[in-house]
């Protein structure tokens, strides 16, 4: 693989995955519980838990996520601030013509530029948090590397964005004592551990295989795929969501990339498991553990993924980092259900 990446890489993840699925099982049927439903359907995931939106100016949410990234230190924080409050970094509400989504682009000598639509909630918070992510790999990089090795490659990208998030998160559960508002970031946790963790490493079982039944010279129609989707859904719902072959069995054709970019959606997983393997060393960890951290941004693409990432402290070649990921996750999951027991009613 041009990054140097084992496939032993890919073929943990899928089987680590499949191993925690009864991690995700409690996780819907705890959701279930709590909406009063007899039976969930895949639409519910996006259902509040509580009534008491809690709300986060933009202003409050750049103080939020300063003091979670306290951690790394005050060129890092302060590097952020100013970006976030003097320099515009950020094209912040949304706008009459504005595309949809959040990204941060840019290329050496620029400051780092984020696009996103704030919305004064958990949610724009933690995708301004993700997206400095991004940024802040890319503001040290730039300065830091010959412009041959300064960008960096999707498997290394997704680690700096998903750490700033755990980060915060971290800090926000540790000292923001509110129910709905511990409610309110756990939701926010799981509508992305969703995506990272559970329908990225599904789709990347789908890939393997589609391109499993090519090699045995099998042919791939839609009907053969949509059937394929509907049992991998099956197996990672485990009985407590409803499940519509019609609707869930289409959703191969929703994501492209698992045909026509070969072996790429797994990298989203692999990404937030070192992420947050790589923040709890931060925070729980020696004090180095935050340099090893920044010398990783700053290290940009002048190292393979697996090397620049084993320095900062986490083996993505074997299974650990994931199955630390799930033990975060279960632990998130069993503190919801505690949260979730004490509202009245």
């Amino acid at each position: 693989m041009p990054q140097n990446i084992p496939v032993d890489v890919f073929h943990n993840l899928v089987a680590t995955y499949r191993r925690n699925l009864p991690a995700w099982h409690r996780y819907w049927r705890i959701r279930r519980r709590a909406l009063g439903y007899e039976r969930l359907h895949p639409y519910d995931r996006h259902a509040p838990l509580t009534s008491d939106k809690p709300t986060i100016p933009f202003t409050e949410a750049v103080e939020w996520i300063c003091d979670g990234m306290a951690p790394l230190g005050t060129e890092y924080v302060g590097v952020m601030r100013r970006g976030l409050l003097e320099d515009r970094w950020v094209d912040i509400y949304p706008n009459k013509g504005k595309r949809a989504g959040a990204f941060s682009t840019g290329g050496p000598g620029t400051h780092p530029f984020i696009l996103m639509s704030y919305a004064d909630d958990v949610f724009s918070m933690s995708t301004l948090a993700h997206e400095l992510g991004h940024s802040m790999h890319s503001y040290f990089a730039w300065r830091t590397q010959p412009v041959i090795y300064a960008n960096y490659s999707t498997f290394v990208a997704e680690v700096a964005s998903n750490f700033n998030q755990a980060m915060v998160r971290a800090h926000l559960l540790a000292t923001r004592p509110a129910r709905d508002l511990q409610i309110a970031i756990i939701e926010e946790a799981m509508a992305n551990f969703y995506r990272y963790l559970f329908l990225m490493p599904l789709l990347a079982a789908f890939e393997l295989e589609i391109h499993q039944r090519v090699e045995r010279g099998e042919g791939l129609t839609a009907k053969g795929l949509m059937s394929l989707m509907t049992e991998l859904f099956t197996e990672g719902y485990g009985g407590e969501v409803e499940v519509d072959p019609d609707r869930v069995g289409i959703i191969w054709a929703e994501f492209p990339t698992h045909l026509y970019l070969n072996f790429y959606v797994f990298q989203y997983s692999t990404g937030i498991s070192g992420a947050h393997a790589l923040a709890d060393r931060v925070l729980h960890g020696p004090a180095h553990t935050a340099d090893a951290y920044l010398e990783f941004l700053k290290g940009g693409g002048s190292m393979y993924p697996l090397d620049i990432l084993g320095a900062a402290g986490v083996d993505l070649a074997t299974p650990e980092p994931t199955e630390k990921m799930f033990e975060i996750f279960s632990a998130m999951v069993s503190r919801l259900e505690g949260l979730l027991a004490e509202l009245p009613g």
